[in-house]
Parts: structure tokens; C-alpha cells; sequence
């Protein structure tokens, strides 16, 4: 039977070695970093890589089964380092770097290229080069997991992904868990940025729908696969047999394509010199991003792939987007909110580009010269006794019996189809029962544009609608906005209308995150008295929940705990008015009340962290371990790197040596620790 096998080990690599910070990062205002702020405070800014290297040891994880060997390293970002496919001669199926040369490209200075890099709360991530916790978890079906998480630098937000490989599969599962620590409404992006190694035989691949893509922030639009148009400055209509965007050879300069509408769940690359490749797949409802980028075949980008390695390159950036389908384009994590997802990469040979694929199997059906079809099916594991279906309009031929596995696909270059029925093709690939597990129909694609041009925003005095106001300024938040702020929007709102509470609730949330918490109370209490001006019960308890934590930070904890109260009537804002609501009561020691708010806390959101935490730290404070304990195993089988629950499970046992082989152990997150317990 396969196995699994996961082990921490060193890793030698030959790494150039970056300077000594050297610019305050406080003054970085209106700097723009990949489409939004480039803002770097509290980290420092790194703007030095010396020109020599030195042999360094890194801590890494091999993670690998039969078909797949994966190596991460923990140390810079939780990144995928190496991805070979083990069945094609040890194939490098994600670009493999041979050293660590970072250049200044991160939001903070350092980034290196290579792997899988996973970006998160914007791109390219702020803690891109900095060292994460990791744990390993074993499952009972032999299944391993490499858990990486940090706090993120900037926002103190959570961020963890695990890296997943079964006994018996080539499936590489990604598995996501962003859990917003504050007591804020924040926003994020995650981008998982795959890496490979390209040249004249290596080709991406979209979707078969994907007719259009576009530029950063929708800016400009282009025709897909054949760009007929200009796009990034180029003119692409007069460059025939130049202008295939799937190829690395046809574009000059750095460029960007993003997906913006498609019904497929996969895209990939795939390399003909190997005769090997690979296919993301996720669920596009939450999912949506697909995205190439390149530094461009031309001196520049030569001149970008010298700077980023001593050898390899060029390559390209296939990146997977989650709740977003653009860069930038981002999602709100509300107060306490956990989001989960997956996503999925696993390499196939000897298929060429796929046009259809889901976790266990990718479809090929290509017409060729002299209406010869290309037909294939490949699997992440093995399937036995399957039926490959051919239909050609009414006529159907069966492929029975057939077995396929990640070492051995099913390929047919034989069958020819009559001119006029190119549309009539479907490939369908069935199980022993009759069940269709994946199918492909070839035919003429719709090819409207159901995405608009992005427009620039007027300025906040040239514009009559308090509403149109109040969406823009939203906009310019959640955008983060580099060089537009959103105040003057919402300002302008009110003057326009002084019963824009909206805008009331957005300036006091400004005002809560500077810490002006007397402005903030000020601006949420005028909301309150204008969505209660009818009805003592407004639709939403945002602007209560808002006030009773400027009313907490300010001291004010008895007019903090009647905002979070009538917060509580509204189920959007009931877990986390009730987990302050718990917390005040901790700091009167009133232990039964404190708990009776927690389960209210925890029926509506099972999935606050400190919520559960708290609730240990209460049954250890009633003098009952084993249930605490109990309590915060619970929390680590869904998340074993949370810092506060191992530095709590330390505290009740008496054993910090878990905490500290866990934990970095740096600075922030043990004053991220104090500041958990001293609020309560």
C-alpha cells in the first residue's frame, strides 16, 4: 500500500543575504504596491540584497508519496519550495529554484521567486519573507497535513494553510483558514502564485470558455487565446502568428491577464519538452481567480530573471485566486470570521493542455489536422473498470473496462470526425454504475462580455448622490485605495445629506482603527439616533456593536456593555457583541455570566478562536482542567497553531516546551498573547 511520509529536515542552499533595514516605514504614505497602499508599518523596509552569497540551513518539510514529493519551507513563508511528479522522470512541475536570490519586490523588500507563494491579506504578501509556524498532522488513513501559519504583520490577522497528500493520489490539496483576530471589520485577498519554468515548448492553458481577459484593476481588456487588440502598450493585431498569449515567446514586456468569466472549475500549463504538466482546480462560486503574469520576453524581463536566480528561468506566474478574480479585489472578514476553503493542484504527462478537469480527472479533446480527434483522460489515482464515451451527434462508440491511473493515462489519436459536426463532439467518462464523473463538449463559445472596463471614480464635490458617495467610499476601503482616501466621500455624503448614517458608521470606523475613540463614539451615536428616529430597532447592529467598542476602549465598559447588548438582537453582529459582552464580564469576574454569553457567542459563530479560548480560560478559572483541556483540543484539531490556545494549554499543564516547538516565539505575537488576556 502507498504511504505518506512527512519529516521535518535541514535544507543547505546557497542564499544572498539582505541588508540591515535602513528607511522608516512610518512615512510610506501614497505609496502604491502592486494596485493598493503600499504602506509597510510596523514592518521594517528591507531596501538592500548584498551581491554575495553564503551557503545557509533552512528548516523544511518533505512531504511525498509515490507520485508527488513535495518540499516547503517554513522559513520564508510557508511556500511549496519544490513539486516533482515522481511517475515523469522526477518532473519539476512548479518552477524549482536552485537559490535563495530575493530581490526588492515584496511589499516590504525581500521576495524570491519559485514554488508556490501564497498571498494573503494583499499580494504580494507582507510576511512573504518571514518565517512561519508549522505542524504536521497525521491522519488515520495515512494522510498528512503540513500546517504553516502566521499573524500577519500588519493586520494581526490569522492566516494558516495546510498542505495535504494522500497515500493514494497525486492530489495536492491546499486548505485554507483565514480567521480574523480583531475585533474590526477587515479586508484581504488570497492569491495562491504558482510558479514555472517556461520556454518556446511550454504553453498555459484557461479554460475553453475564457474568450477575454484583463489587466490589473479591469483596467484595459484583451482577446483570448489571440490577442487582436493592444493590450499593455503592445500592438498585438499586427504581430500575426505573435500574438498567443499562452505562449512566453509572443509577449515583450511585463503583462498581466486575469479571467474574468468563465464556468470551469481548472486551468494549468504544460510543458511538451517534458511531456508532463498540471491542473489547478477549485470551486469557482468562491474561487474565481485565474491569472498569467510574466516580466516579458524581452531585455527587461531577461534582465528581472537574472536578478531573481544564478540559473533556471525565465518562468511564469499561473495564480489561483480566492474570493477574488482580480488583483486588486478584495473581501471583508467581519469581526471574529473564519473563511475556509480549498484548492487544488495535481500534474499529469502525455495529454498536452486539457479543456476539462475536477480533482480526480482531466479530460483532452482536441481536433487535429485532417479532422483527426486528440482524446485523453487522465486521473489523480487510479480508476479501474471505467467507460469512455465518444459521441459524435447521435452516434456514441464505448471505450470499456478501462483503467487509468497517475502513471498511466488513456490516449486515442486514431479516430477521425466528418467536417460540419466539430460542435457535435462530446468525451464523457463514466464509472461501473453509469455515473458521469467528468465530460467535455466541444462548441462555438458565446463570446459576450459580461465584465465592464473599470471607470475612475469622480472626485467626492463632483458628485450629487449621497448613495453614489457612500459606495465609492466603500470602494476606496476595501480597495485600499493607495493615493484616494474615503473620508472626503462620506463627508461629502453627509454635507449632502445630514441622515447618512452610513457614512457615519464607515468615519467612526476610521476613527475606532486611529484610536480617536471619543470621534468614533461621536459618529456612531449619530448613526444610532438617525436609524432610530422611527423604530427603536434598526435591520442592522453594526453601528451598536461599533459604538459599544469605541465605548470599551475608552473605559467606558457599562455604556460599552448596553451597545453590545442591543447589538446582540441582530444576527450579523450577535458573535461578537456577545463575545465582548463575555468579556466584560471577565473583568468583573462574574465567571457564569461570562460563560452563558460565550455558548451565545459560539451557537452563532463556532468558528471564533478566542471565543473557545476564553471559555478554557473560564473552566480553568472554575477549577475544572480536564474540561478546559477537552475545550482546547477541540480547537486544535481544526487549528493546532493558534498561539493563545498552545500558550494557554502551556499555562494549564505546565509544559511550555509544545508552545515553544510550535510558536516562533516572536515579539508581536506574545504581546498579541498579553494583550488576549489583559483584555479580559
Amino acid at each position: 500500500m502507498n504511504t505518506v511520509k512527512a519529516k521535518r529536515e535541514s535544507l543547505i542552499l546557497p542564499t544572498y543575504k539582505t541588508g540591515k533595514p535602513e528607511i522608516n516605514p512610518v512615512f510610506f504614505e501614497k505609496r502604491v504596491y502592486q494596485g493598493s497602499s503600499g504602506k509597510v508599518y510596523p514592518l521594517p523596509f528591507i531596501d538592500k540584497v548584498n551581491n554575495h552569497h553564503e551557503d545557509v540551513e533552512y528548516d523544511s518539510v518533505l512531504l511525498e508519496n509515490d507520485f508527488v514529493r513535495l518540499l516547503m519551507l517554513p522559513e520564508i513563508g510557508g511556500r511549496i519550495f519544490e513539486a516533482q511528479d515522481k511517475t515523469n522522470n522526477h518532473y519539476n512541475f512548479f518552477y524549482q529554484q536552485k537559490v535563495i536570490k530575493p530581490a526588492l519586490v515584496g511589499l516590504a523588500g525581500p521576495w524570491i521567486s519559485g514554488g508556490l507563494e501564497l498571498n494573503w491579506p494583499q499580494h504580494h504578501r507582507p510576511g512573504t519573507y518571514l518565517p512561519s509556524d508549522v505542524y504536521i498532522e497525521e491522519e488515520a488513513d495515512g494522510a498528512r497535513t503540513v500546517w504553516m501559519s502566521e499573524y500577519d504583520p500588519m493586520y494581526r490577522l490569522k492566516g494558516m494553510h495546510g498542505i495535504r497528500l494522500r497515500p493514494d493520489s497525486a492530489l495536492i490539496e491546499l486548505r485554507g483558514r483565514l480567521f480574523n483576530r480583531t475585533p474590526l471589520t477587515q479586508t484581504f485577498l488570497w492569491w495562491a502564485n504558482l510558479a514555472v519554468e517556461t520556454h518556446k515548448d511550454y504553453r498555459s492553458f484557461f479554460p475553453p470558455d475564457v474568450h477575454y481577459v484583463a489587466d490589473h484593476a479591469v483596467r484595459a481588456m484583451s482577446t483570448f487565446p489571440f490577442a487582436e487588440d493592444h493590450y499593455y502598450g503592445i500592438p498585438y493585431h499586427k504581430r500575426p502568428g505573435k500574438n498567443d498569449l499562452r505562449a512566453y515567446e509572443n509577449i515583450p514586456v511585463p503583462t498581466s491577464y486575469m479571467v474574468c468569466d468563465t464556468q470551469y472549475d481548472f486551468f494549468g500549463g504544460y510543458d511538451f519538452k517534458a511531456d508532463g504538466g498540471f491542473v489547478h482546480v477549485a470551486n469557482r462560486h468562491i474561487a474565481p481567480g485565474k491569472k498569467q503574469w510574466t516580466w516579458g520576453n524581452e531585455e527587461f524581463g531577461w534582465a528581472w530573471d537574472r536578478e531573481l536566480t544564478d540559473e533556471g528561468g525565465p518562468y511564469l506566474e499561473l495564480m489561483a485566486g480566492v474570493y477574488t478574480d482580480n488583483q486588486p479585489d478584495f473581501s471583508y472578514l467581519l469581526p471574529f470570521e473564519t473563511k475556509t476553503f480549498s484548492q487544488f493542484w495535481w500534474s499529469y504527462k502525455k495529454l498536452g493542455p486539457v479543456q476539462n478537469a475536477n480533482k480526480d480527472l482531466a479530460i483532452r479533446l482536441e481536433i487535429l489536422q485532417g479532422n483527426r480527434l486528440g482524446l485523453g483522460v487522465a486521473s489523480s489515482r487510479e480508476f479501474k473498470n471505467l467507460t469512455i464515451r465518444l459521441q459524435t451527434g447521435t452516434e456514441v462508440q464505448n471505450f470499456e473496462n478501462i483503467r487509468v491511473s497517475p502513471s498511466d493515462p488513456w490516449i486515442n489519436n486514431l479516430i477521425e470526425i466528418h467536417g460540419g459536426k466539430e460542435n457535435s463532439i462530446m468525451l464523457s467518462v463514466l464509472d461501473q454504475s453509469g455515473k458521469v464523473l467528468l465530460s467535455y463538449h466541444h462548441h462555438e463559445q458565446d463570446l459576450k462580455r459580461r465584465r465592464k472596463v473599470a471607470v475612475e471614480p469622480k472626485q467626492a464635490n463632483s458628485i450629487d448622490s449621497p448613495n453614489e458617495l457612500e459606495l465609492i467610499g466603500e470602494h476606496l476601503e476595501l480597495y485600499r485605495h493607495p493615493t484616494r482616501y474615503p473620508e472626503p466621500y462620506w463627508e461629502e455624503a453627509i454635507k449632502r445629506d445630514p441622515k447618512s448614517y452610513k457614512s457615519h458608521i464607515a468615519l467612526g470606523r476610521i476613527k475606532l482603527k486611529s484610536g480617536l475613540f471619543e470621534k468614533a463614539e461621536n459618529h456612531f451615536r449619530a448613526a444610532i439616533d438617525i436609524i432610530t428616529q422611527y423604530h427603536p430597532n434598526p435591520a442592522s447592529g453594526e453601528a451598536h456593536y461599533f459604538c459599544g467598542l469605541a465605548c470599551f476602549f475608552s473605559g467606558k465598559t457599562e455604556e460599552a456593555y448596553t451597545c453590545f447588548y442591543k447589538a446582540t438582537w441582530n444576527y450579523e453582529w450577535r458573535a461578537q457583541a456577545y463575545y465582548h459582552l463575555a468579556v466584560i464580564d471577565c473583568l468583573k469576574t462574574e465567571y457564569e455570566t461570562a460563560s452563558e454569553h460565550l455558548e451565545a457567542s459560539l451557537d452563532t459563530n463556532r468558528q471564533n478562536n478566542k471565543a473557545i479560548i476564553l471559555k478554557a480560560i473560564i473552566l480553568k478559572h472554575q477549577l475544572k482542567p480536564g474540561q478546559a483541556k477537552e475545550c482546547l483540543d477541540d480547537l486544535f484539531s481544526k487549528d493546532p497553531l493558534d498561539q493563545w490556545a498552545n500558550f494557554e494549554l502551556a499555562e494549564l499543564t505546565g509544559n511550555f516546551k509544545n508552545f515553544l516547538s510550535s510558536s516562533r516565539n516572536d515579539a508581536q505575537t506574545i504581546i498579541d498573547i498579553a494583550f488576549d488576556y489583559a483584555e479580559a
